[in-house]
């Protein structure tokens, strides 16, 4: 899997020519890559959209820790409101808009959760402050106060002052299998250029469509 953190060269399509590209994962690789020299922060940054219990729609930012074939990962707690929406409803949608390129990816399918392995090996590269703030946060619960989130992460902070941090039980990540990628790319007079891939399920050839603006 790629590890959206490195920035990797790699020869540029241009916008001209991307609507050339015949399957979408080394397009987005282009892209990416393209992304985190020319975004201020962020490169991997995306929107996660889910649906609630009552088919409420719900959307945040967070980071794209990594893809390839099998799909598109990211981590949280899996009690976070995130969590719960996509144990119920295991869908979900993906959009990366890159301003400084005026560039857009959106992308849709299933949701799965990744293997303990996988999220083990992730979470050992965090930074410990940063694995020390998932045992302390109680992910979208109420907070009472910032002192009583800085006092749990003191707690923790003590408990593992010497050795590696394990994952937490409640921690995990989830990979999106896409169904549809859909690349994007601003054009003057709003006369953009849009292809499409598409195909029924993680086992079928990808079809490419283009669309009007």
């Amino acid at each position: 899997m790629t590890d959206t953190t490195t920035n990797k060269t790699s020869t540029s399509l241009t916008s001209g020519d991307f609507t050339a590209a015949e399957e979408p994962f080394a397009l987005f690789s282009e892209w990416l890559n393209e992304a985190f020299k020319s975004e201020p922060a962020d490169g991997n940054a995306m929107t996660l959209a889910t649906v609630d219990k009552d088919g409420m729609p719900d959307a945040r930012m967070v980071l794209l820790k990594g893809f390839d074939a099998d799909g598109f990962v990211f981590y949280s707690h899996i009690d976070s409101a995130k969590g719960r929406e996509l144990t119920a409803h295991p869908k979900a949608a993906l959009v990366f808009h890159w301003k400084s390129l005026r560039r857009q990816v959106r992308i849709r399918g299933p949701v799965e959760t990744v293997t303990p392995e996988e999220a083990d090996a992730y979470f050992a590269t965090r930074p410990k402050q940063a694995q020390l703030g998932a045992w302390a946060s109680k992910q979208s619960q109420p907070l009472e106060s910032r002192f009583a989130f800085e006092q749990q992460i003191a707690k923790y902070a003590a408990k593992y002052v010497i050795g590696e941090v394990p994952r937490p039980p409640g921690w995990s990540g989830w990979r999106i299998v896409p169904v549809q990628i859909e690349f994007w790319h601003d054009r003057p007079y709003r006369l953009h250029d849009r292809i499409v891939f598409t195909r029924a399920t993680a086992n079928d050839a990808w079809t490419k469509t283009r669309l009007y603006p």
